[in-house]
């Protein structure tokens, strides 16, 4: 007999981690919220059997569970684990703006009046006397090591601010950080 009669079977280890994977992907796929896990490529079986996974609990969800890793078979798999990975990352202008944000608040608790001028003049809506006592407060609580109390309120009302602005706003926005 020669190595070419032998069937070459797959190994098994490598079988259960691929198992495993699966599931895994499978479980995720069941935690994602709706408006999430319609953007990611699924056939419509799919997306029914990950609909009734959300209604199970304990033993029938594990049931569910195979039955969608065997299922996974007939998807992408690529597709639907680049989709999850790119919901996972933080959108990076969500990420820019909180940076501006934060120095913005930062600036103003150091003092920088000319930063609170320019928000003045770009934001209409600003609260002057407000937001004037908030950065007084905050720098108070820096002074004296007190929890960021009013640092944090600060932020949020900048955040407010900033979400309140038109599309032309944000331009003049971007030269004041």
């Amino acid at each position: 007999m020669s190595d070419s009669d032998y069937a070459i079977r797959p190994n098994k280890t490598q079988l259960k981690r691929e198992v495993k994977v699966l599931n895994g992907l499978g479980k995720e796929l069941i935690a994602l919220p709706e408006s999430a896990l319609k953007k990611v490529p699924l056939s419509e079986q799919m997306r029914e059997a990950v609909a009734d996974g959300k209604r199970f609990s304990r033993g029938a969800l594990q049931r569910q569970l195979r039955r969608i890793t065997t299922m996974m078979a007939n998807e992408d798999i690529e597709a639907i684990q680049l989709e999850l990975t790119r919901q996972k990352q933080p959108n990076k202008q969500q990420t820019a703006e909180f940076h501006q944000l934060e120095q913005w608040r930062d600036r103003l608790i150091d003092g920088d009046e000319k930063l609170l001028t320019d928000l003045i003049d770009q934001f209409p809506l600003i609260d002057r006397q407000f937001i004037r006592q908030l950065v007084r407060n905050a720098a108070l609580e820096k002074k004296k090591e007190k929890p960021p109390k009013s640092a944090r309120a600060l932020f949020k009302y900048l955040a407010e601010l900033k979400k309140n602005t038109t599309p032309d706003d944000d331009q003049a926005t971007d030269q004041a950080g």
